[in-house]
């Protein structure tokens, strides 16, 4: 799906692709915690209830992408329910080896399905409280995916239209991150070339994990890491002025 569709399809798309899980942040001035083996998981996320440590005020969250790296800048007081998700998640390496299985050019990139189903199973349920939506849905913002009220789970968006998709900020899609404009010259060259394809495929991607999404969709780019860094920068996101467009 292209951004040039109507707002009201383009919306009806997110609320489908979102309905599964979202995700917390990291904590800050805290030192990197060792990588876990591409072919392994933690099995703490295989207990959700037990990972509910609040979050730093703020940190930042290195991604280590098949085609290259980027950096949220994540602040608690946007969003403090999404944020402690996903600092619990990043903290145990929910991210790592995953594939990101939705680029929708001049919308979004949309991950957090595990590419280990066991561990998707345990997530699938375990929503957290909406946040207020204190910020807007711009270029180069970062927010959960949710299905609707009190829904969100582990999936995360980055918005990556020019323009921005602040026509999502009244549907409860709260922003808890940023990625700066260097950050987004690397999102904005994650493959696109499956479109939403597998966006409409997460039912088989949660059952059977990266196994199908390498079979399916072998060009997709690959979350090989994801780690908290130190606390969050103070460079200012990606606008719609100023970041470029998709290559």
């Amino acid at each position: 799906m292209r951004f040039t569709n109507s707002v009201l399809a383009v919306a009806t798309a997110l609320f489908l692709v979102a309905s599964l899980p979202a995700q917390t942040p990291a904590p800050a001035q805290a030192p990197a915690q060792p990588k876990a083996a591409a072919s392994e998981y933690d099995r703490t996320l295989l207990k959700p209830s037990l990972l509910k440590e609040k979050a730093p005020d703020t940190f930042e969250v290195k991604f280590e992408t098949t085609r290259g790296d980027f950096v949220m800048d994540v602040t608690r007081a946007w969003a403090p329910n999404g944020v402690d998700r996903f600092y619990n998640l990043v903290r145990h390496h929910f991210y790592d080896n995953m594939v990101i299985f939705r680029v929708a050019p001049g919308f979004v990139v949309q991950f957090g399905i595990s590419s280990y189903p066991v561990v998707s199973a345990a997530w699938i349920e375990a929503t957290i409280k909406d946040d207020p939506v204190l910020k807007s849905n711009k270029r180069g913002y970062v927010t959960f995916a949710t299905g609707g009220p009190d829904t969100r789970t582990t999936q995360i968006f980055i918005s990556t239209n020019p323009k921005d998709n602040a026509f999502l900020d009244s549907k409860g899609f709260a922003p808890f991150a940023t990625v700066n404009k260097e950050g987004m010259k690397v999102v904005d060259k994650l493959y696109d070339g499956y479109a939403e394809a597998p966006t409409n495929d997460q039912g088989p991607i949660q059952t059977q994990g990266k196994a199908f999404l390498d079979k399916k969709y072998p060009k997709l780019d690959v979350i090989k890491h994801a780690t908290i860094v130190g606390p969050a920068a103070t460079a200012a996101p990606a606008s719609a002025a100023s970041a470029a467009s998709n290559p």
